[in-house]
C-alpha cells in the first residue's frame, strides 16, 4: 500500500489525529485542484480513496472514544 511520505500508520491513532489527517489530506486536494494537478486521474483516485479511509477511520475513532467516555462516566449499560 503507498504511504504519503512523512505519514507512518501507528497502529492507534486518537480521533483529533485522525481529523488532523484528514484535513491535510482535505487541503491536498484543493491544492491540487488550484494548481491542475487534479487532472491526473489516478492520482485523485488515490487521493479521493485516502480521504473516504481518513474520514471513516476518524468517525470510528471519535464514535469509540465518546462511547468509552460515556462508560467511564456512567458505567455499563444494563438490559
Amino acid at each position: 500500500m503507498y504511504q504519503r511520505p512523512g505519514w507512518e500508520s501507528p497502529s492507534i491513532m486518537f480521533a483529533h489525529e485522525l481529523h488532523t489527517q484528514l484535513r491535510e489530506l482535505q487541503a491536498e486536494r484543493a491544492l491540487a485542484q488550484d494548481t491542475g494537478v487534479a487532472a491526473i486521474a489516478s492520482y485523485m483516485a488515490d487521493l479521493e480513496r485516502d480521504i473516504a479511509r481518513s474520514h471513516a477511520a476518524f468517525v470510528g475513532a471519535a464514535v469509540t472514544e465518546i462511547a468509552t467516555l460515556r462508560g467511564q462516566l456512567s458505567g455499563r449499560l444494563q438490559g
